[in-house]
């Protein structure tokens, strides 16, 4: 089995309206260093496969398909396999 965790986000050209607020908010509180924030998603998704590629080839097609907005967003993740107690919630 293999755990995917997958990040999104809007790509640069793309306006950020959560991460302005975000920002805005953090000034208000006094953070005035924080210079700009661009808000996304992360994702973990656990692929019941024993072959990497596959898994690698399953996430990428989810990405494409509905977890990310190719016209405005961009995606990246990484594949690695867990163990027995990872698969089972216990580690």
């Amino acid at each position: 089995m293999y755990l995917a965790k997958v990040h999104i986000f809007l790509k640069p050209v793309v306006n950020d309206p959560q991460g302005l607020t975000i920002k805005s908010a953090l000034h208000n509180l006094g953070f005035s260093l924080v210079s700009s924030i661009r808000a996304g998603k992360y994702i973990e998704i656990k692929v019941a496969t024993e072959d990497q590629d596959i898994a690698r080839e399953q996430v990428d097609e989810m990405c494409r398909k509905l977890l990310a907005n190719p016209v405005i967003e961009r995606y990246s993740f990484t594949i690695e396999k867990i163990s027995f107690a990872e698969k089972n919630g216990l580690g």
